[in-house]
């Protein structure tokens, strides 16, 4: 399988509103979320576009000063499995080497195969949130990545 990691533009709106309805079908963000994201300077969407146009997946960022959350990563079901989830991944934390002191996220406790992802890329999981996830209810386990050479204040 072939693809690209490139920035979502707001041409891809519909097809990742499309993706995410359908990793998430409980409580999906809507196209309306995916476009106040992408006009927030302070956050950014990483796609893995097939050779056909086709999105596979995607990541979202949002930093606040020197942090960054990883606030959702979906990956298609017919591509899962394939190593975009890890490339994603792989691009944002090499964003946050270069730019963040810490990137954060939450994942549902019972997500092994993506905690196992996160612990790949240096994650740790930090904490626990009850009740965190709705449908069906969960906890979260709260999990980070600490970068030696974040921004400073003086930046």
């Amino acid at each position: 399988m072939t693809y690209h990691i490139v920035p979502m533009t707001t041409a891809h709106l519909p097809q990742v509103a499309a993706l995410e309805k359908r990793c998430f079908p409980a409580d999906p963000w809507s196209e309306e979320l995916f476009r106040d994201a992408l006009d927030n300077p302070r956050a950014a969407i990483l796609l893995a576009e097939g050779e056909d146009g086709t999105i596979l997946g995607y990541a979202v960022l949002s930093v606040v000063l020197d942090e960054g959350n990883l606030d959702n990563i979906a990956v298609a079901p017919e591509a899962r499995r394939r190593g975009v989830a890890d490339a994603l991944l792989g691009a944002l934390t090499g964003f946050g080497r270069e730019h963040l002191s810490v990137l954060m996220l939450e994942v549902r406790a019972s997500n092994a195969p993506a905690i196992a992802l996160y612990e790949k890329h240096g994650f740790a999981a930090v904490g626990r949130r009850k009740n965190y996830y709705d449908a069906p209810k969960e906890d979260a386990i709260l999990m980070t990545l600490e970068f030696e050479h974040g921004i400073t204040a003086a930046e």
